[in-house]
């Protein structure tokens, strides 16, 4: 593969940030159980579909998330694809720190997955790989089970604030 870091000229975090960030992107909450029976979870920007066979789903999560050793150690997790509603939820799951699903409504699927009650969808998964990839880890996931609820629009982050979209 070829690798283009090298050659790339330096790039403005700021200018980054304000290019990429006009790129809509739905936001999801991604959590498991925890060796003490507990939810941890964070909330996730960075989810796609990446393989119809098998069925693969990939995230990106920072390294510095304090979250993401649990869910990668339970080795089964759950994507919840948030409602536009959902807001405060995904303000809770991205705080530092604390008791993230302290006021969230969730509940536990039959593969261990945990899962946002009132989610738009949810994605059971199984870990496949954990590769580094700058400041973060791309993982790729294996799908377990899929759920959707009729209706219904998406929350969305764009320009650095949410949003969201009148698809229902």
């Amino acid at each position: 593969m070829e690798r283009l870091t090298d050659a790339a000229p330096a790039t403005d975090p700021a200018l980054l940030r304000r290019v990429l960030g006009t790129f809509a992107s739905g936001i999801t909450v991604v959590a498991a159980l925890g060796d003490d029976g507990r939810p941890a979870g964070l909330a996730c920007q960075s989810f796609a579909s990446l393989s119809l066979d098998p069925p693969l789903v990939l995230l990106c999560v920072g390294k510095g998330s304090s979250s993401w050793p649990a869910v990668r150690a339970a080795g089964r997790f759950g994507v919840s694809i948030l409602a536009e509603e959902q807001r405060a939820v995904c303000e809770a799951l991205g705080r530092r720190g604390g008791d993230k699903f302290a006021g969230v409504a969730w509940e536990e699927s039959a593969h261990g997955a945990v899962r946002v009650t009132g989610a738009l969808a949810t994605v059971d998964c199984a870990l496949d790989t954990v590769h580094e990839a700058g400041d973060h880890y791309l993982v790729t996931a294996r799908i377990l089970e899929l759920t959707a609820r009729e209706g219904g629009s998406p929350l969305l982050y764009f320009r650095s604030d949410y949003a969201t979209g009148a698809f229902g």
